[in-house]
């Protein structure tokens, strides 16, 4: 039987075509039986099929003599942080995050919430549940249902500093996911230590059928409604998550979208501001606005591969005390090094208050000093041959080139940086500039037009 399910990093099929519950039965057998697990703790997102797709999982986790802590409904990074906790020996979400409706899909960890290796555990777990030849444990395991989100919210509330006396208006939008329950305990934390937030709740409901569509914020379809609340409501921040609440997105109080550099930025100035001379660890799309922040706050800074499994596995080697992809995916080594989306907007409200300047204020000033051109989209045939072509036309030029992750080439006031997709077939291009717009949008022009003659394709 051959499963088409696995990807990259995790699970992700077509309902009924390449996922289903006898498939997610296996997955969570070969997953006991490949990393020798005893105590296993799940949980799913609030789409209609994930909770029959968990029972299954728990199913053949059980069959294995595996013992299983239950979350219930809630979001991936709960699942991260349980496992932790709990310390158990591994941990599996059931959601499909931002995918379309009729997908679903898994995301696996191991002891200590660290990441299922996608170059080993991964393909034996699939090949284990390709051929269903785990071994089945005489007396089951047992299912307990588990609650961990008080001290999960705990754990997230003690990383906000001295928030007590401050006062925030906040619009958080849910998007029908999973994210309300988990920020409203992060909410009750904080009040407890003299905090006074403000909320304005925006489809806080877990809802399966999405009737606002599905949760993704990072596309710009998707950021009015977040936009035109915190302009309405007056709000000092704007936030926004996704389906399982692992990303979280960020609006000014103008209701303006704030880009993901910057955020990773931010993150890195607070983290900073917590433990000076850390280590912080970012991918290398665009790195100008991180870099000035990590260097004004004395730190030290670590480039890593796009892709939690290389970030968080680069986080341990090098004990940064954060991480951060401008996709919003935010990793913090006081939660298990793993991602999360409640992490990020408690930190930024540390950052105002010690400021007391708006967030807008923060992001103008890395705009003005680092404007990027944000991700754009190639669809390329041969992306190796792309890469080669702008290389050969630039590379000579450039002051600094390297190929961790694609291919990198800086210049005294310009940067860029082209790499494949891990998870679909584009070629995705990044240019930042020093203090120069006009610069990045004729970079952007003069690379489009490279990857256009080398493979005959037009961007998205």
């Amino acid at each position: 039987m051959k499963l088409d399910c696995f990807k990259s990093y995790d699970i992700r099929g077509r309902l009924g075509e390449t996922l289903d519950v006898a498939i997610a039965k296996r997955i969570g057998a070969a997953f006991a039986d490949v990393i020798g697990a005893r105590h296993v703790v799940v949980g799913h997102d609030a789409r209609a099929t994930s909770p029959a797709l968990k029972a299954a999982v728990i199913e053949g986790l059980t069959a294995t003599g595996a013992n299983v802590s239950d979350l219930g409904l809630c979001g991936t990074e709960e699942v991260y942080f349980a496992t932790g906790h709990l310390e158990a020996d591994g941990g599996i979400m059931v959601t499909a995050s931002h995918n379309p409706i009729d997908y679903n899909g898994m995301k696996l960890v191991g002891p200590g919430a660290r990441p299922v290796d996608p170059q080993t555990e991964l393909p034996r777990i699939r090949a284990v549940a390709e051929r269903g030849d785990w071994s089945e444990a005489s007396t089951p395991g047992t299912k307990t249902l588990v609650d961990t989100r008080p001290a999960y919210a705990e754990r997230v509330a003690s990383l906000s500093g001295d928030l007590a006396g401050r006062s925030f208006r906040i619009l958080a939008n849910a998007g029908n996911g999973t994210a309300g329950a988990a920020f409203d305990a992060v909410l009750d934390r904080l009040g407890r230590q003299g905090a006074r937030i403000d909320v304005t709740r925006l489809h806080f409901e877990p809802d399966p059928s999405f009737p606002h569509g599905i949760p993704n914020p990072l596309l710009p379809e998707n950021r009015a409604a977040t936009a035109m609340a915190v302009r309405a409501q007056g709000a000092d921040l704007g936030l926004a998550w996704d389906g399982d609440f692992d990303r979280c997105f960020f609006f000014d109080e103008r209701g303006d979208f704030v880009d993901g550099e910057y955020v990773v930025a931010l993150l890195a100035e607070a983290a900073l501001a917590r433990e000076p001379g850390a280590t912080i660890v970012c991918d290398p799309r665009l790195v100008w606005a991180t870099t000035h922040a990590i260097d004004a706050g004395g730190g030290r800074r670590v480039l890593s591969r796009t892709g939690h499994a290389f970030l968080k596995a680069r986080m341990r080697e090098a004990g940064a005390v954060y991480g951060g992809e401008m996709s919003a995916h935010h990793y913090f080594r006081e939660f298990f090094h793993c991602d999360s989306g409640m992490i990020p907007w408690v930190l930024v409200l540390s950052l105002l208050a010690a400021s007391g300047r708006p967030l807008s204020a923060h992001v103008a000033e890395m705009r003005e000093r680092f404007p990027s051109s944000g991700e754009i989209n190639f669809n390329v045939p041969d992306p190796g041959a792309a890469l080669e072509a702008v290389e050969e036309s630039l590379g000579a030029e450039a002051v600094d080139a390297d190929r961790l992750d694609g291919l990198s080439l800086t210049f005294p006031d310009w940067r860029m940086n082209l790499r494949a997709s891990n998870t679909e077939p584009l070629l995705r291009l990044n240019v930042e500039a020093r203090g120069d717009r006009a610069l990045v949008e004729r970079k952007v022009a003069e690379v489009s037009e490279l990857i256009r003659d080398a493979a005959g394709v037009a961007a998205e």
